[in-house]
């Protein structure tokens, strides 16, 4: 039985495996791993993904660790994808998520992968895309995606997902203020963490403060303005109205339409970001005057071509 097999049948270290095999920079492991993803592409998956991410000690592995196990009650099937910075050295994952969540690590119906940014910036790794797309062929309905942290670098994580959640905390100061201008395109759900205790008071005072922010850079795009919650991982408070806000939201872009442009704008993304390091930007840039690039994007999008099998061509 061939990897590709494996996988669809629900083999977590035939998923394991095939994960390795896309983060390997050997040429022999991409060729196998680009057969792979072309088998994968082939079908649509209904599947959802959702970023997690914040500034480091917020308490996400916690907060993902009881938001996971909302999903696992309504019997979807989880995947966690947790983005960890990278050994200087051995460019290896350095924190191993998978220690953190144990009550979700112990679940069969739970994927956790760690995996090393390997140094790149936009809070994921260079394959978390094609992560994504295994575990969906796995059968995961809900894939998670926690993030190294938040900044202007982090923003290419929100290419990959249907929904962001930012984490944050009480006493964030200048980062509060740094944070201001991208809050809206970053952020669909903004949640206050460590809600419990002396704390809560300045959880309130961090509502309003985040509130103030939204209601200041206000679109006419009522679906882009992002909502405020507060949640405590150690009393397991909020958590279960973070899921239904963001399962309302998803249900919601897919009522008006507003999920499949969203999917196809990220495939669009990822087209071109991919075509420009492969090619390099001289040839991006002639594909680009010849249209030969609107004619790439389609071959991929309706006719479910996989870019390197056309990139060998040009």
């Amino acid at each position: 039985m061939d990897l590709y097999s494996k996988i669809v049948q629900g083999n977590t270290n035939a998923l394991s495996k095939a994960i390795t095999l896309i983060e390997s920079t050997l040429e022999k492991d991409k060729q196998e791993s680009q057969k792979l993803l072309s088998k994968c592409i082939q079908k649509e998956y209904n599947s959802i993904r959702i970023g997690v991410t914040g500034i480091p000690g917020v308490g996400k592995s916690s907060f993902i660790e009881l938001f996971g196990a909302t999903f696992l009650r309504k019997k979807k099937k989880i995947a966690v994808l947790a983005i960890d910075p990278s050994s200087e050295k051995t460019k290896g994952s350095i924190l191993g998520d998978k220690s953190r969540m144990q009550t979700l690590s112990n679940n069969k119906n739970v994927f956790i992968r760690p995996s090393s940014n390997s140094g790149m910036l936009g809070g994921v790794s260079n394959n978390t895309k094609d992560s994504i797309l295994l575990c969906e062929a796995a059968g995961y309905d809900v894939i998670i995606i926690e993030t190294v942290g938040v900044g202007q670098s982090e923003t290419t994580v929100n290419q990959l997902v249907d929904i962001m959640l930012l984490l944050t905390i009480t006493g964030a100061g200048d980062r509060l203020q740094g944070i201001k201008k991208g809050i809206n395109e970053l952020a669909d759900l903004i949640i206050i963490t460590k809600d419990d205790g002396d704390n809560q008071e300045k959880v309130k005072e961090a509502m309003l403060d985040y509130k103030s922010i939204i209601s200041l850079n206000i679109k006419t795009d009522a679906n882009s303005i992002p909502k405020v919650f507060k949640c405590s991982s150690h009393k397991n408070t909020g958590i279960k109205e973070i899921n239904i806000a963001t399962e309302q939201y998803i249900q919601r872009f897919k009522e008006n339409n507003l999920f499949n442009i969203k999917r196809t704008t990220q495939k669009i993304y990822w087209i071109n970001k991919t075509l420009k390091e492969e090619l390099g930007n001289i040839k991006y840039n002639e594909l680009k005057q010849t249209n030969m690039i609107t004619h790439i994007e389609d071959k991929i999008i309706k006719e479910k071509k996989n870019l390197f099998d056309l990139i060998t061509n040009l």
